[in-house]
C-alpha cells in the first residue's frame, strides 16, 4: 500500500519534529519512528480504528499524544492529518471535500 500525506499533514509532522528535537535530542527522531509505527499498524490493520467519518479514521500513537488520521483510497493509505490531540480536534475536516468525509 502506497502512503501518501497531504500538504498540512507533512508540515504537521515535520514540525512536531522540530518542535521534540528542541525539547531534546533525539526526541524528535523517536516521534518519527513512532508515527511511521503507526502507520506500520495502519497498514496491517486499516479498519480498527476509530472511526470519525464515513471514510476517515484516526489511530493514537503509543508513546505522544498525537493521533493519525486517514483514509485508504484503493491501494493508498491518505494521511489527512498528524494531529495533536489536545488541539482543535476538527481541523482536519477543512482539508477534505464534503464528499471525500
Amino acid at each position: 500500500m502506497n502512503v501518501e500525506f497531504l500538504n498540512p499533514a507533512e508540515d504537521e509532522f515535520v514540525d512536531a519534529i522540530a518542535y521534540y528535537n528542541l525539547q531534546s535530542e533525539g526526541l524528535g527522531f523517536e516521534f518519527a519512528v513512532e508515527v511511521k509505527r503507526t502507520i506500520g499498524r495502519i497498514i496491517q490493520y486499516p479498519d480498527a480504528w476509530t472511526q470519525l467519518s464515513k471514510r476517515t479514521r484516526r489511530c493514537r500513537t503509543n508513546r505522544f499524544p498525537y493521533g493519525i488520521i486517514y483514509q485508504v483510497r484503493t491501494e493508498t493509505l491518505l494521511i489527512v492529518s498528524v494531529m495533536h490531540l489536545h488541539r482543535d480536534s476538527e481541523i482536519w475536516r477543512s482539508r477534505l471535500k464534503p464528499e471525500e468525509l
